[in-house]
């Protein structure tokens, strides 16, 4: 399964973006999807995830309440909406599948990549 992100970019802090996960060649409906993100430094950490059919969704505390992760499997396209963006955030974004077809924040858990977009919040 190969993995594209997108919309990742330069915004200021309290400003939004919409990150975007698509796959090459095979379909995201079978898939739980996760986004991570890393920033210089430090480890990579588990950002949120949806499950296969949408109906279950997981953040990790520090974007609960900014962040929200929806599927369109029509659009082939999972995404990121980013609020209330903070300086904190700045990362590279990724999106991943789980080699186990369930929601996890565990690096471990995930075979497939995609490469990354950056995000920065800066003024």
């Amino acid at each position: 399964l190969q993995l594209v992100e997108s919309g990742g970019g330069l915004v200021q802090p309290g400003g939004s973006l919409t990150l975007s996960c698509s796959a090459r060649i095979l379909t995201l409906d079978y898939y739980a999807i996760a986004w991570f993100r890393q920033a210089p430094g430090k480890e990579r950490e588990g950002v949120s995830c949806i499950s296969m059919s949408g109906g279950s969704t997981n953040y990790a505390d520090s974007v609960k309440g900014r962040f929200t992760i929806s599927r369109n499997n029509f659009k082939n396209t999972v995404s990121l909406q980013m609020n209330d963006l903070k300086p904190e955030d700045t990362a590279v974004y990724y999106c991943a599948a789980p080699n186990r077809n369930s929601c996890s924040f565990q690096v471990a858990d995930f075979g497939s990549w995609g490469q990354g977009t950056q995000v920065t919040v800066s003024s």
